[in-house]
């Protein structure tokens, strides 16, 4: 692990817990953000001790989303050429794209734990996360509707698959703000907390009963939802066939079944 300007990274009981640190610009997705996620994410994948994520932000909120400073950055190097330009932007817009693209392509599980503000940018953060919890009073906006553009980090493409696509289409155009319990009920996130200590609490036991499972088959599984995101359910049974074919063979599962008859706890390799 490095030490980060954007970020604060702990590894502990095989959880890796990655927090936004920049509490004092509201957690604002920075220029340093966009690049040092994705140094995590990797470092995350390659080390075997990693076998969860957590996610959090430090302080009062999960995340404001990008910093309009950067933003204004990127317009203010652009030239007359609207060609030029548009190339640009483009490869701008993949280069953020990759960012959380590192998140969702991740071996291990990522779970984000979120309180108060999370909005723009953060909302495409936590649509590459596997699961999502809140605090009951946490704000959710889909807000570049509100700044004159569509969602381009990965809100539009993966919140459908999360939320359906009604839901999704009318935070999108409306930009409107929901709570915590509203993100509950449209299935946004898994379960609420009462504050922000319960939250990261919560957070973290489920972190840990992931964690203590066979790191080869919480992977496998993440790797077949994955895979079944985009694929028919034959091609996905295919798939998976082939996977166990190999991943059967491994001692977690005599480790798993020997634990299960004698009423032991496992204890899995990394």
């Amino acid at each position: 692990m490095s030490d980060y300007k954007a970020f604060r990274v702990e590894l502990a009981d095989k959880i890796a817990h990655v927090a936004i640190n920049r509490p004092e610009k509201v957690n604002a997705m920075n220029a340093d953000f966009w690049s040092e996620i994705i140094e995590i994410f990797r470092w995350v994948d390659a080390t075997d001790e990693a076998r969860v994520v957590v996610l959090s932000g430090a302080g009062k909120h999960f995340s404001s989303g990008i910093d309009l400073m950067m933003l204004a950055q990127v317009g203010s190097q652009l030239g007359k050429d609207v060609g030029r330009n548009a190339e640009a932007l483009r490869r701008k817009i993949l280069e953020l794209q990759a960012s959380f693209n590192a998140v969702d392509q991740c071996r291990k599980p990522v779970l984000a734990a979120i309180q108060g503000y999370c909005l723009g940018g953060a909302i495409d953060l936590i649509s590459a996360c596997d699961m999502r919890y809140a605090t009951g009073d946490a704000q959710f906006s889909i807000k570049e509707i509100d700044i004159g553009m569509a969602a381009d980090v990965g809100t539009l493409q993966r919140l459908p698959r999360i939320i359906g696509d009604g839901m999704m289409r009318e935070l999108a155009f409306t930009g409107q703000t929901i709570d915590g319990e509203e993100a509950r009920r449209i299935g946004l996130v898994n379960r609420t907390f009462s504050d922000a200590t319960a939250l990261l609490d919560g957070v973290m036991e489920i972190a840990r009963e992931i964690a203590a499972k066979s790191p080869i088959a919480v992977r496998g599984t993440k790797e077949m939802i994955r895979y079944m995101r985009d694929h028919r359910v034959d091609d996905g049974l295919e798939y998976v066939a082939t996977w166990n074919a190999a991943m059967l063979q491994s001692a977690d599962l005599r480790v798993a079944m020997a634990a299960h008859m004698s009423k032991q706890k496992p204890e899995f390799a990394d």
